[in-house]
């Protein structure tokens, strides 16, 4: 029997993004970030459990101290599809009140969940608070929504790897591939 993760390393024509391609991108985001917060010494919240491979990469990049948080929000189960609703499993320990706050997500499609904690940690007053994250796919936004710094634009499709996950499982795999099925 063969693992999820050798069915999906198989076939070559299943990799969206080359890990090469991921770090560089890392490293020109960190750029980006560190030009724009010097200065000042930014919250970096990492949304988990999907961003945490992509948080600690882009951290390691940053030339500007910054201080780190997490936070737990789930809204897929173990479907392929989001549930539409978004619930705080983990919440931020560290105030952002007066702070500046840069939110640091694996994915966005339909633009649910960057809005609900746009709401949701504004409530907290943060000096500023902007968004960034590796992928963002085109066509899926079911709401309008800002994250300013992306990663990668994809195409609708189900990915996994680099922290991504299907039912919490793929994550560990090193590039961004497309699911195109669950079976065995």
């Amino acid at each position: 029997m063969t693992s999820k993760i050798q069915q999906i390393m198989a076939n070559p024509d299943n990799v969206l993004i080359s890990s090469e391609s991921i770090q560089q991108r890392v490293r020109e985001l960190a750029q980006q970030i560190s030009d724009d917060y010097r200065g000042t010494v930014p919250v970096l919240v990492c949304v988990l459990n999907g961003s945490f491979l992509f948080f600690a990469d882009l951290v390691r990049q940053l030339t500007i101290d910054c201080e780190v948080d997490f936070l737990k929000i789930s809204s897929y189960g173990n479907s392929m599809t989001s549930s539409g609703r978004v619930k705080i499993l983990k919440e931020l320990d560290c105030h952002i009140e007066g702070r500046d706050v840069l939110v640091v997500e694996d994915i966005i499609d339909s633009g649910l969940s960057v809005n609900f904690l746009r709401k949701w940690l504004s409530e907290s007053r943060p000096k500023s608070l902007k968004f960034v994250s590796l992928l963002v796919k085109e066509g899926a936004a079911v709401v309008e929504y800002e994250c300013e710094y992306i990663g990668f634009k994809i195409p609708n499709k189900f990915v996994v790897g680099y922290g991504l996950d299907y039912a919490q499982l793929l994550r560990n795999l090193p590039e961004i591939y497309v699911m195109t099925s669950t079976d065995d």
